[in-house]
């Protein structure tokens, strides 16, 4: 039974990627990357933000919570590996 769930699971994963694949852009046409916000970041991020470098005002001004999220995931996972390895340096001392 647990070798059927699998297979579905892993088939159906393996047919959304499938669909991704077929829905991306050819290459050379635009695609969804290429709207107008790229445009708005590179004209008014001096303005809006008042840093010179455009990059560190995108990920410190415009993308301030998606960028505390990644740091709150590193964090995470780091805290994670340092527990185990805690845990099983304990183990081996007993």
């Amino acid at each position: 039974m647990r070798t059927v769930i699998v297979t579905v699971l892993l088939t159906l994963i393996g047919l959304m990627l499938v669909v991704m694949v077929a829905e991306m852009p050819t290459f050379g046409q635009e695609g969804p990357a290429y709207n107008e916000t790229t445009s708005h970041y590179l004209e008014r991020s001096a303005r809006d933000t008042g840093s010179v470098n455009v990059i560190s005002a995108i990920i410190m001004d415009y993308r301030a919570f998606d960028t505390l999220g990644e740091v709150t995931v590193l964090f995470s996972g780091v805290a994670a590996v340092i527990v185990t390895l805690a845990a099983h340096g304990r183990k081996g001392s007993d």
